[in-house]
């Protein structure tokens, strides 16, 4: 079954010469497709929150995974940090308006994933049982 979705821009991409590490499709991925972008991204689409609401939302993101990720989603111009003046300092995360493009494309994603992540966990346990069940044969290089 063939798709109807436009993929011109990857085959323009790849007549330009662009190698991979200029894909954008893979350079985003990159960043959404790790373990807790989404996910931060998702809570910060309720509106703006505190590195501590963060980490509650997400618990089990170690602090240091927390900082790391919260730095490349600003990075990538997808939240803005505020440090505001108080003693001790409070920091607020809001996603941009970057940040809000991506939730639209991810808005299908999460329907999605939540509406067939039962069949596809099935469909991952029949192929580990059908592996398990299967004798692995090993073809090596010069054997007749």
């Amino acid at each position: 079954m063939r798709s109807d979705i436009d993929l011109a821009p990857l085959d323009d991409w790849k007549a330009n010469g662009l190698d991979a590490a200029q894909c954008p499709v893979r350079n985003v991925l990159d960043r959404v497709g790790d373990k807790w972008s989404v996910l931060l991204v998702c809570s910060l689409a309720r509106g703006p929150q505190r590195f501590s609401a963060l980490a509650r939302e997400v618990p089990d993101i170690s602090r240091r995974m927390l900082t790391e990720t919260l730095r490349n989603l600003e990075r990538d111009g997808l939240l803005t940090r505020t440090v505001f003046p108080t003693k001790p300092p409070s920091v607020s995360y809001e996603l941009t308006g970057l940040g809000h493009e991506l939730m639209a494309v991810l808005s299908p994603l999460i329907r999605w994933a939540d509406k067939r992540h039962a069949t596809i966990r099935t469909s991952r346990t029949a192929y580990d049982d059908a592996q398990d069940a299967e004798p692995t044969k090993v073809a090596y290089a010069g054997a007749a």
